[in-house]
């Protein structure tokens, strides 16, 4: 099974750039998106469809235009779980989730902590999020939770550690929580296959640091301890340009 995981910073956008042309290239089997920024209603959905997804879930913010997740599948899954029934969480759209025979699919909208509100707003959601997983996994082992976690693990995975060290997304206190979050029970797939520095799934519009690479990791397709044996590779496109994100895959040998 391939999944690859996208913050498309607007969907409507992204289709506009080419977005479902790389997609039927690129061919995963589940698509799990982020920051989708549009309601159901709002989407050409049919050409979804053609793409080859007739499968397609939508869980949007309450506010129009904002946040938002969404998962495309060429599988009909079993189950779809919008939200997590936190009411303040599933307000802003950021939590969604699709079972499979063998494996569970939950797309991910971790908020940013671009001011001080919203810090703290970001540091309750990312503890009330650990008490839910820690909860949900023993019911559904087979976790795979994909998406935008506005968060760097290590110094490794950002451009510039020293002058970042107190921009959120690099915060000690969110580096901690993310290490924590793996320690209880997931693998940072990416990380498991690769150990090399300057690999990114963000990068600024400004001063050119796209093309200078000069870009954060803070996209993850975090995979639960119990599947580490069927995982087979896990890689970074950053040559898909429909986003400031680019997307990220992980495959594991399971039955489709």
């Amino acid at each position: 099974m391939k999944i690859i995981s996208y913050n498309v910073n607007g969907i409507r956008a992204a289709m506009r750039k080419g977005f479902l042309n790389w997609l039927q290239a690129a061919s995963p089997d589940v698509i799990c998106l982020q920051e989708t920024k549009a309601n159901f209603d709002q989407v050409e959905v049919e050409a979804i469809e053609a793409a080859g997804y007739p499968y397609h879930y939508w869980f949007s913010a309450v506010k129009k235009g904002y946040s938002g997740v969404a998962i495309f599948s060429k599988i009909k899954p079993n189950h779809i779980e919008y939200g997590t029934g936190i009411e303040y969480m599933d307000a802003e759209g950021r939590n969604l989730r699709v079972d499979f025979d063998h494996v569970s699919v939950m797309s991910l909208y971790l908020p940013s902590g671009t001011n001080l509100d919203r810090l703290d707003h970001k540091l309750t959601y990312m503890a009330d999020f650990q008490t839910y997983i820690d909860t949900l996994k023993k019911e559904i082992p087979n976790l795979i939770i994909c998406g935008d976690y506005n968060i760097c693990h290590e110094a490794i995975d950002i451009h510039d550690p020293v002058r970042n060290k107190n921009v959120s997304g690099f915060l000690p206190v969110e580096r901690k929580w993310i290490d924590g979050f793996i320690k209880s029970g997931f693998i940072d797939s990416f990380r498991h296959f690769n150990k090399e520095p300057h690999h990114y799934t963000w990068w600024s519009y400004r001063a050119n640091a796209r093309a200078n690479n000069k870009g954060w990791r803070i996209d993850y397709n975090m995979v639960a301890k119990p599947l580490e044996k069927k995982l087979k590779r896990a890689v970074i496109l950053p040559d898909a340009y429909h986003s400031d994100h680019c997307p990220h895959l992980v495959e594991l040998s399971l039955e489709r």
